[in-house]
């Protein structure tokens, strides 16, 4: 089995199971659990010592998968996302069937469509969207590669995966954008 199959297999029993993972993005590196696990959500809101009025990013391998999560979906929304030219999170208005401590006190929740394949294959064969914040205490600096990651976090989450640890190159955070009534886009993080 390819060190690939073998962090897909060990991060789903974790994620069934409840726990939280630390895993590389199409950004970032990300801790991350069952967006649909209030308990599981809580554990990350925990460890990352942040307060659960502050919402975290949805991660979905699909567009289609967007209905199940909104109640509704801007109806040119597979337009917009195939426009965007890097990673971009989408905070959109009337979140359904997700944890309650990961939709905003308004709200709204922030969901990404990835395109990195351990994500995508991670998220399709759980069938349920999962949590990405970044893997860092609330106020610290993003880190950009797993080995800025501290052992606290490092030794707080149930599994880490292998894949993509030794890469080098420096990632960003997603761009973060809000679809306004009149369809515009205003962006909250570049």
């Amino acid at each position: 089995m390819s060190e690939f199959e073998e962090d897909l297999v060990q991060s789903l029993a974790t994620l069934r199971s409840g726990g939280i993972i630390l895993y590389p993005t199409d950004t970032i590196w990300g801790i991350g659990c069952d967006a649909t696990d209030e308990a599981a959500v809580k554990r990350i809101f925990d460890l990352k010592q942040r307060s659960e009025s502050k919402s975290l990013v949805i991660l979905v391998a699909d567009v289609r998968e967007l209905v199940k999560y909104l109640s509704t979906p801007p109806p040119d929304i597979a337009d917009t996302i195939a426009a965007f030219d890097r990673p971009t999170t989408v905070i959109y208005e009337g979140a359904l069937h997700l944890a309650p401590n990961v939709i905003a006190e308004d709200g709204t929740v922030a969901i990404r469509v990835v395109k990195e394949p351990f994500c995508r294959h991670l998220i399709k064969r759980f069938r349920k969207p999962i949590v990405s914040t970044s893997a860092n205490i609330s106020g610290a600096p993003a880190p950009a590669t797993f080995l800025d990651i501290t052992d606290e976090i490092r030794q707080g989450v149930d599994s880490t995966v292998a894949y993509r640890q030794h890469e080098i190159a420096i990632r960003q955070p997603s761009r973060i954008v809000r679809i306004l009534p009149d369809g515009k886009l205003e962006i909250v993080r570049n």
